[in-house]
């Protein structure tokens, strides 16, 4: 599935004019950059589609009730399609580096790693819950996943290279297959 980067990954030099579909985000991030443009210090951190970790009420959660409620976990297709994650507490140190920064016009992924491919998360729900794994196809998926159907396909890939470099900043927190096979998310 296409992330609208024309098959590049996600990088942190990536502007939303690169960008040839539009996402909820954008409108963030047009913001910022209409801010910087009448020079105001603005900086952008982009959150992965999971910010996971105790008290996570996003989408690894509505995975978990979309499984409880369908009798299975799914994915679309082979799901190899990558969904970036950053765990909250990890998030939380970057925006406040970002801060300490202080720097014009910069953008900073909050993301633990490259991405996990979307069947490792359903594999890992349907563990822990029982229940079966299905790979479903495109034209299944909405009625399995409803209006989480576009996130469940869309491929992510994300770098966070630059800022870790730039900020010194490395993930310490369990990634999210580490964090979503724990009992905080299946109590």
């Amino acid at each position: 599935v296409d992330a609208g980067l024309d098959d590049r990954r996600g990088d942190e030099d990536v502007r939303v004019a690169d960008v040839r579909h539009s996402f909820p985000r954008i409108a963030s991030e047009q913001a910022a950059e209409a801010a910087a443009a009448r020079g105001v210090n603005v900086s952008v951190v982009r959150l992965s589609p999971s910010v996971h970790g105790a008290g996570d009420h996003g989408f690894v959660p509505r995975l978990i009730q979309l499984a409880r409620e369908t009798g299975k976990a799914a994915y679309v297709g082979a799901g190899d399609n990558l969904w970036p994650g950053v765990h909250r507490l990890d998030a939380a140190r970057l925006y406040r580096l970002a801060l300490e920064r202080n720097a014009q016009d910069a953008r900073y992924h909050a993301a633990e790693n490259r991405g996990t491919p979307f069947r490792v998360i359903a594999e890992t729900i349907g563990r822990r819950l029982g229940l079966p794994v299905a790979s479903l196809t495109p034209d299944e998926a909405p009625a399995h996943f409803g209006w989480l159907s576009p996130f469940a396909m869309l491929d992510n890939p994300t770098s966070s290279d630059w800022t870790r470099a730039t900020l010194g900043w490395a993930p310490t927190q369990p990634d999210l297959p580490g964090d979503l096979d724990s009992a905080a998310y299946f109590a």
